[in-house]
């Protein structure tokens, strides 16, 4: 039976595309789960604030009467009033290991992009930065993270005998937790802390770090500014990530550095995996869901590294290593053995070589693929 397309129209459409890849992974032991809510909420164009400025359309391929791909169309306007790049995006991509399933998805994407006037399109990608990007090429072995997609090793070659390249590479670290407690780095900390007249923000409670939530969304856009693809946030966009999210910190894994004037000038964002505590819930919150959650919270020897992040004026003076001195404290103390870096641009040395000083491994790498339209 030939493959048919359906475009993603109602409620309904959008929950069976967000279920499609829980069967298509079921039992495997690498396939993290996205949080069910979470992905719902980033679809929908009456909950998801990027959709003041973003285009969006979503398809579902089925065949012999079952879904076989999904995938979304993504035009994110304030990236081409940016960059410049007519590009249209693509992300929410699972295929069955079927040439025809994903030659007609893409197919289909890459039809809308030319009617909207689109050049190339590349992905996956997000709406934003903030959103799970880069498709696995290397690392299939390996547990999958909240903030990283997992797929098949099949996905990239299909790609490629579309006509798919090379846009830009991610690469991920495993890093050993014990040895980040490390007297070079509490050295420089301390130096840093003296000379710069800076400190670390004493927060005991989540909601006690909320009101610094402006500060640390502004350096993430000062920060990421000249990364790959990268489109400043709107306030709307804040206010939802800071709702959405917020309430799940551990302060203890978010260390805050703060000059002489109360003014934040560097953050770091880790939490204990929830890797596993996903697969128990299945991606599901309730009934059950969040008792795997709040167990993964209280007791885990994983961490996963989200975000930092340190104004311009003071980079390249030691914030860095009083950001990864204070991880360091809270790993030690709750007996964490292995930190995930999650996704760093290849190019990104600055980033890359912080973890000089420790034991690592280069596990994962996930590439954006591209393909410019005739």
């Amino acid at each position: 039976m030939s493959v048919e397309i359906r475009e993603v129209k109602t409620v309904r459409d959008l929950k069976k595309m967000i279920a499609f890849p829980n069967r298509l992974y079921k039992n495997n032991p690498y396939y993290v789960p996205r949080p069910y809510f979470d992905e719902l909420n980033t679809l929908r164009r009456d909950k998801n604030p990027a959709f003041d400025h973003c285009e969006t359309q979503y398809w579902l391929a089925c065949k012999d009467g079952r879904i076989a791909g999904r995938i979304a169309g993504i035009i994110n306007n304030k990236y081409i009033e940016k960059w410049g790049n007519r590009y249209a995006r693509f992300g929410w991509i699972d295929f069955i290991d079927d040439p025809e399933v994903s030659a007609a998805l893409l197919g289909t994407l890459e039809t809308w992009a030319r009617e909207k006037g689109m050049t190339a399109v590349h992905g996956p990608m997000g709406f934003t930065d903030l959103d799970n990007e880069g498709m696995l090429i290397e690392g299939f072995q390996e547990l999958g993270t909240l903030a990283t997609l997992y797929n098949f090793p099949y996905y990239p070659e299909h790609l490629k005998k579309l006509g798919y390249e090379k846009d830009v590479d991610w690469v991920e670290y495993e890093i050993d937790a014990p040895q980040i407690h490390n007297e070079t780095v509490e050295r420089v900390a301390q130096i840093a802390a003296k000379r710069n007249r800076l400190k670390l923000l004493e927060i005991k409670k989540a909601k006690q770090l909320r009101p610094y939530a402006p500060e640390i969304f502004d350096i993430i856009d000062e920060t990421y500014a000249d990364l790959f693809g990268v489109v400043p946030l709107t306030d709307r966009q804040i206010k939802s990530y800071t709702d959405q999210y917020f309430g799940f910190i551990r302060p203890e894994y978010c260390p805050v550095i703060v000059n002489e004037e109360g003014r934040m000038v560097g953050f770091g964002i880790t939490m204990p995996s929830l890797s596993k505590a996903l697969q128990k819930a299945g991606g599901r919150l309730f009934p059950f869901g969040f008792i795997h959650l709040l167990k993964a919270l209280k007791k885990n020897d994983r961490v996963d590294l989200y975000l930092v992040g340190v104004r311009r004026e003071y980079q390249n003076k030691g914030v860095n290593a009083m950001l990864i001195h204070a991880m360091s404290q809270t790993y030690k103390k709750d007996q964490i053995k292995k930190v995930e870096s999650n996704p760093e641009l290849e190019t990104n040395t600055k980033v890359q070589g912080q973890w000089k000083y420790y034991e690592r491994r280069q596990h994962k790498r996930r590439r954006c693929f591209i393909k410019h339209l005739k």
